[in-house]
């Protein structure tokens, strides 16, 4: 090609390629754009709106879940299998999309690579299906109003309420008897929720009492519904188990977990013997900070052993929480064979002090945020793992990971009853 024609070529390619550069350089920054708007702080915040908007409608109807066990569990004891299965149909529905739904928030929630856009449109997604279940819920509430007034009188839902009150009684039998067995044997610390259960239990029970008797009254009367006075006197009825139930269960926790302690203590001894004799094979950085660790557990469980026998479910749990210092000092110096030894062994008192924190969890969960009740969540998830797992390694991850989320549930729960106090 002569010089003319290459001359040519460029009065035509160098404007080509001054176009076409300029809109490549315009797209891509109109794609920098699009990317930092859709993470900008605007972005962001409307996706933290959306998720805490998420948040408190899962909130809503975890509580209405709550509510709606009641009418179910009222419904067959009162009327037998003569109501309509609406409730029950509903109340499966709303259990369902709530586990869903709670699973989906806490991803959102722990915004690992997550855009604000998804986020958001997640959140959103959330408040529908809950939503729809809590739409479920009133229609199968209505229907179930409707079915009641029709078939239903007052008189014979109270005398079926007094009923129950009186099994609910004979069952319960005299809870003093247990917290005396208790505070004979054991510290104040290890019985004193179980007193709180057992005096809330029969607080409940005695103002169902008086509400029966207003609501009989009232029933007499053509002028006065006996209705209100029935529905909560069945509340108390339901929270009078919940709290026997409660007391039941911390009186088998405590006395498990004294039965447990010699065996505990042993086993722990034996894990710091076998680390002393790991520290040898180390390098020397590494056994630096494995003998200080041995030390550390060492001093615990001396301080342990001295109140052991008065306090079994605070030594179960901090021999939990040494033996995980302890793996965690050893790393990788054990071998798979001892790994697996040691798991058998501390399995046993870390799903024990991963029961007691999710019983202490669940029991300060009323009034709780969304947060605290995904970590809840996931600790009865954990501990339901921990307890079919059949590698123990993989049985004692979960039971470790269960008594942190529901220490943190816990926690959760408490700021939430604060800052809703101040």
């Amino acid at each position: 090609m002569d010089a003319a024609g290459i001359a040519a070529v460029l009065r035509w390619l160098v404007p080509a390629l001054v176009v076409f550069g300029v809109t490549a350089v315009a797209l891509l920054a109109i794609g920098w754009a699009v990317r930092a708007a859709r993470r900008s702080p605007r972005a962001r915040a409307s996706a933290a709106q959306a998720r805490t908007a998420a948040g408190s409608a899962l909130v809503h109807l975890d509580d209405e879940i709550g509510e709606l066990d009641l009418e179910v569990g009222l419904s067959g004891a009162l009327y037998g299998g003569g109501a309509p299965a609406s409730l029950r149909r509903a109340l499966m529905t709303a259990q369902h999309v709530r586990d869903e739904e709670f699973a989906q928030f806490r991803e959102i929630a722990a915004e690992q690579g997550l855009a604000p856009r998804d986020v958001q449109r997640r959140a959103r997604l959330i408040s529908t299906h809950v939503a729809a279940a809590l739409g479920d819920i009133v229609r199968a509430g209505a229907e179930h109003a409707q079915w009641m007034h029709a078939n239903t009188s007052a008189a014979a839902q109270i005398e079926a309420a007094r009923g129950r009150l009186s099994q609910l009684r004979e069952q319960m039998g005299e809870p003093g008897a247990l917290l005396r067995e208790l505070s004979a044997r054991f510290d104040e610390s290890e019985w004193q929720d179980a007193a709180t259960a057992a005096t809330a239990a029969a607080a409940h029970a005695d103002e169902a009492v008086a509400l029966l008797a207003r609501a009989a009254d009232s029933a007499q009367d053509p002028s006065r519904s006996a209705l209100a006075d029935l529905t909560l006197a069945e509340r108390r009825i339901r929270a009078a188990q919940s709290e026997a139930a409660r007391l039941e269960e911390v009186h088998r926790l405590v006395m498990q977990a004294a039965a447990a302690v010699p065996d505990e203590l042993g086993a722990a001894h034996a894990a710091i013997r076998q680390a002393l004799e790991l520290r040898g094979q180390l390098e020397p950085d590494a056994a630096v900070r494995l003998g200080a660790a041995v030390d550390d557990a060492q001093r615990t469980l001396t301080d342990l052993e001295r109140d052991a026998a008065r306090r079994p479910t605070a030594t179960v749990d901090a021999i939990a929480r040494l033996r995980d210092r302890l793996d965690l000092a050893l790393g990788d110096a054990r071998t798979a064979q001892q790994r697996l030894r040691g798991a058998r062994t501390a399995l046993p008192g870390t799903i024990a002090a991963a029961m007691n924190a999710v019983g202490r969890a669940e029991a300060s969960i009323a009034g709780a945020g969304a947060q605290a009740r995904v970590r809840l969540a996931s600790a009865r998830d954990d501990l339901a793992s921990a307890r079919s797992l059949d590698d123990p390694v993989q049985a004692l991850d979960a039971a470790r990971r269960a008594l942190r989320h529901a220490e943190d549930a816990q926690a959760l729960a408490a700021y939430d009853r604060m800052t809703a106090g101040g």
